[in-house]
């Protein structure tokens, strides 16, 4: 799979912007704020229905505008693909595939098989679990479309049910519609549980090899599944629970509270390594993503890489460079580094400024 187009009109601080892009190697280099992240921005969102920096659709349109399109066109197993966004300030966004309006984000989640490192990544190991958590959940849906369904499924029963706990603490007399949201609640659940403990674990066994390369083989990277609850227990500890949800107004059980650990050497990476471990181990979890990607659909995903080179050490540099093999990549640079500059014969260069390719 590779992107062979990308036309953008009205987006952030691109006016107009008609790029061609190579099947290796594509670097888009230029100072910063000139509109390099706002390439990459754009193919995620038209391909996620989402900004990967959480923009709401009216930010992602420029400044005086009303509208902003973005069209993308793929190649996927010999054939073109094409995929617009036409954002609005003043309505939904309206989204198309192969010219043909579609009205979920279920049909548009999965054409592409996209992986996005950017320098937010390194800080995913370190920081909060609700990264961690949209971790799992954007790289499963694009893979598991059954999983798409159910994670919007609970997603909806979950604002159900929080709002009825709200209601609850005014009139406790409604208190039995709970169980109606809480037997829905516990079986879409179990499947997101379940789905959730699979890809964590088949996530482990590519990544360790990766990362004792990555390191020399001095250390050994595991990740660990940390459910809030067990398939076997939700339904259990909800009932059990109904008193803290009522009084906290919200749902304390369930997947929407799961998190992952990471353990170097059968240490805490997020409690106990260093900045360099934290940032081998990100770097470490996204070339896992583009193995397991590729053994999950028999196929190359599409690689974008947001000025991540800045952030790393010479070693990492290289050793991201040398992994990427023959999937299609889209990296934004400030400069031209020197390991970048001698890979020029392999792919496209373009240079961006205030919005626009240079000639």
């Amino acid at each position: 799979m590779i992107i062979k187009s990308l036309v953008l009109s009205d987006f952030r601080n691109i006016e107009n912007i008609n790029i061609e892009f190579g099947q290796g190697l594509n670097i888009i280099y230029g100072d910063n704020a000139q509109g390099k992240t706002n390439i990459l921005e754009s193919i995620y969102a038209a391909t996620t229905t989402k900004s990967h920096k959480n923009s709401k659709d009216k930010e992602m349109i420029t400044i005086g505008k009303d509208e902003s399109h973005v069209r993308i066109i793929f190649n996927k197993n010999g054939l073109d693909r094409k995929v617009d966004m036409h954002l609005k300030k003043s309505k939904s966004k309206a989204m198309a595939i192969d010219g043909i309006p579609v009205h979920k984000s279920s049909d548009v989640f999965g054409i592409a098989q996209l992986i996005l490192f950017s320098p937010e990544d390194l800080n995913m190991i370190k920081n909060g679990p609700a990264e961690r958590r949209r971790f799992i959940d954007m790289e499963l849906s694009q893979i598991n479309r059954i999983y798409l369904y159910n994670l919007s499924k609970y997603n909806k029963i979950l604002v159900q049910r929080n709002n009825l706990l709200k209601q609850i603490s005014n009139d406790m007399n409604i208190l039995d519609t709970l169980d109606v949201w809480d037997e829905q609640l516990v079986q879409v659940g179990a499947e997101i549980i379940k789905n959730r403990r699979k890809f964590i674990s088949e996530l482990d066994e590519i990544i360790k090899p990766i990362h004792s390369r990555l390191t020399g083989g001095k250390e050994e990277l595991q990740i660990e599944y940390n459910p809030n609850v067990i398939e076997e227990d939700f339904s259990d500890k909800l009932k059990r629970g109904r008193s803290s949800d009522i009084y906290n107004k919200t749902t304390l059980i369930g997947p929407q509270r799961d998190d992952v650990t990471f353990y170097i050497n059968k240490n805490d990476v997020r409690k106990y390594g260093s900045q360099g471990q934290q940032r081998s181990t990100a770097l470490s979890l996204k070339l896992s993503e583009i193995e397991l990607f590729k053994k999950k659909t028999g196929d190359n995903p599409i690689l974008l890489l947001d000025d991540v080179l800045s952030e790393l050490d010479r070693s990492r540099q290289n050793y991201l460079i040398e992994s990427i093999g023959d999937i299609q990549t889209i990296i934004t640079c400030t400069g031209l580094e020197e390991f970048v500059e001698n890979k020029k014969a392999d792919g496209r260069i373009y240079k961006i400024n205030s919005g626009k390719i240079d000639d």
